[in-house]
C-alpha cells in the first residue's frame, strides 16, 4: 500500500478511546431506562395490574402509529408533532421574555443591595402562588386587554422561569473574588468593563445552569397555560382530552406524556449545547 494511502497512525489510536468514551456515556442513562421498563412490566404481572389502569409500553408506542378520528384521520404521531411543535413555541416565548426579566432583575440586585434585600423576598414568594390559581387570572387579563392568545400562554411560562434566572444570574454576578475586584480597579477600569471582563464570565456557568432548569420550567408553564385559555392545540389540549377516557383508553394519555417529557428533554439539549459553545469558547 502506498503511503499516500496509508492512515495517519494515530487515527486508530483516538477514534477507538473516543468511541468508548461516548459509549461509556450513554451506557448509564440506556441502562436506567431498561431497568425502569423492567420495573413496569414486572409491575404488571407481581400485582395483576389490568390495562385499564396501566397499559404495557408496547401499546404505549404502538398508539403513535393509530390513526385519529376512527381511523380516518391523520396518524397519532403526526398530530402529536403538531401539538408538541405549538407548545415549544410558546415554551420558548416565554423561556425569553422570562429569560431577559430574570437577567434585568440580578443585574439590578447585584447593583443596589437595598433592592436586593427589599425585593428579592417578593421574588421568592411569587413562587410560592399555585400555578393553576394565577394562570387563569393572567388568561382573562389578557384577553380582555385585547392580546393575542399566544401572549398569555407566554406569560405564564415566563412566570416560571424568571424566578430560576434571577437566582441564577444574581449568584454568578456576586461570586468574583474581591481581590479580581480590586486588581480591576486599580486599573481604573469602568463599571462597563468590570461587567464585561470580570462579572459575566463569572457568572455564565451559574446563568446557564439556571437556564437549563428554565428551560423545562418553561414547557410545564405552556402547558399549563394551554388549559384555561381554551387553546385548540398543544399538548395540555391533547393531555386532558386523553384523561377523559383514560378508562377506555389509558395509553393514549401515557403516549401524550411521553411526547411532553421529550419536548423538554429536547429543549434542555438545546441550553446544553449553547452552553458548550459559548463557555467552552469563552475559556478557551
Amino acid at each position: 500500500m502506498s503511503d499516500d494511502l496509508a492512515l495517519p497512525p494515530n487515527t486508530v489510536a483516538t477514534g477507538g478511546p473516543n468511541r468508548l468514551r461516548a459509549y461509556r456515556r450513554w451506557l448509564p442513562s440506556l441502562a436506567i431506562i431498561a431497568t425502569l421498563a423492567a420495573i413496569w412490566e414486572l409491575s404488571k404481572i407481581v400485582f395483576a395490574i389490568p390495562d385499564t389502569k396501566l397499559p404495557h409500553l408496547i401499546s404505549i408506542f404502538t398508539e403513535f402509529g393509530e390513526r385519529t378520528q376512527g381511523g380516518n384521520g391523520p396518524l397519532w404521531i403526526e398530530l402529536m408533532v403538531k401539538n408538541a411543535g405549538a407548545t415549544f413555541t410558546v415554551a420558548v416565548l416565554g423561556f425569553v421574555i422570562g429569560g431577559v426579566l430574570g437577567c434585568l432583575l440580578a443585574l439590578v440586585f447585584a447593583r443596589s443591595e437595598l433592592l436586593a434585600r427589599g425585593c428579592l423576598p417578593y421574588v421568592v414568594g411569587s413562587q410560592l402562588v399555585p400555578l393553576l390559581a394565577i394562570a387563569p387570572m393572567i388568561v382573562i387579563g389578557i384577553g380582555r386587554a385585547g392580546a393575542p392568545d399566544w401572549l398569555a400562554k407566554s406569560l405564564i411560562a415566563a412566570y416560571l422561569t424568571f424566578f430560576p434566572v434571577t437566582v441564577g444570574m444574581l449568584r454568578g454576578l456576586r461570586s468574583v473574588p474581591a481581590d479580581a475586584l480590586a486588581l480591576m480597579r486599580s486599573y481604573a477600569a469602568t463599571p462597563w468593563q468590570v461587567f464585561w471582563k470580570l462579572r459575566l464570565p463569572a457568572a455564565l456557568p451559574f446563568l446557564f445552569t439556571a437556564l437549563k432548569i428554565a428551560s423545562t420550567a418553561s414547557v410545564i408553564g405552556a402547558i399549563v397555560g394551554e388549559l384555561p385559555s381554551g387553546s385548540p392545540i398543544g399538548i395540555g389540549p391533547v393531555i386532558v382530552n386523553a384523561a377523559q377516557y383514560y378508562s377506555s383508553r389509558p395509553q393514549n394519555l401515557w403516549a401524550a406524556v411521553f411526547v411532553s417529557c421529550l419536548v423538554g428533554l429536547f429543549f434542555y439539549a438545546l441550553v446544553s449545547l449553547t452552553e458548550r459553545l459559548i463557555v467552552r469558547r469563552r475559556v478557551s
